[in-house]
């Protein structure tokens, strides 16, 4: 019995047939999972001879009256699909960057019976995290992948585990850049990024440099990640 075809039997004994009748006419489950192990095996991107980077975040956009047919099971189905995906990477030597995350929209322009899936690869990131509260307290902070983490006097960002930041991101290196912050002359913040000899360098806002000063709302790109700064010029 093939991947498929398991994911199918696994779901009707899930949920007792109740999808497979509500779906009979519109899209199917196995149709979402057939898509979606496509779309890894298209954007897959070689690391080594035996492993392959995977995308792990999936947006299954989907019709209003599909998405009304799916809302009753849509927690039970992307649990199901995350499971089909895992097993299909452990088979073809895929690697995710961190967590599948598989969430459902619906879509006016498409009709019922077809969708579509958009992916990316969205690397993990380890380090010490803020809460809502702290985010406003916060004099600057950093945004990565929907996370959010402190800026300190010297925060080092990287994949190594001597970073203080850790970004499970193939393209950034071990210790990859250095956030510094300080305050300037008359008083207020500043907030300064310098890559520390990296392999592949780093963009901000969309220009190579090995060096430059921030503002709020920067963007600085390593790898395939994006870290968005944010800075507050006083504590409230």
């Amino acid at each position: 019995m093939g991947g498929l075809q398991r994911f199918e039997q696994r779901l009707e004994d899930f949920i007792s047939g109740a999808f497979a009748r509500a779906f009979r006419s519109a899209v199917q489950p196995v149709e979402i999972a057939a898509a979606l192990q496509r779309e890894v095996d298209n954007n897959a991107q070689i690391l080594s001879r035996q492993r392959r980077l995977a995308p792990n975040d999936f947006h299954v956009e989907l019709s209003p009256a599909d998405m009304a047919r799916l809302a009753p099971y849509d927690s039970a189905l992307a649990d199901e699909l995350r499971g089909q995906l895992q097993d299909h990477a452990d088979q073809q030597g895929f690697v995710f960057p961190g967590k599948i995350s598989i969430g459902f929209e619906e879509k006016k322009d498409l009709t019922t019976g077809r969708f579509r899936i958009k992916s990316r690869a969205q690397a993990a990131v380890t380090g010490e995290s803020m809460s809502d509260t702290q985010v406003r307290r916060a004099r600057a902070y950093l945004e990565i992948n929907g996370t959010r983490h402190p800026l300190h006097a010297s925060l080092v960002v990287g994949r190594g585990t001597d970073a203080d930041l850790r970004i499970n991101d193939p393209g950034v290196s071990r210790r990859h850049v250095e956030f510094r912050m300080r305050a300037d002359d008359r008083g207020g913040l500043q907030v300064e990024v310098h890559d520390l000899g990296s392999t592949n360098g780093m963009l901000v806002d969309g220009q190579k440099m090995g060096s430059a000063l921030l503002d709020d709302g920067s963007r600085v790109r390593i790898g395939t990640t994006t870290i968005t700064v944010h800075v507050v010029e006083e504590s409230p």
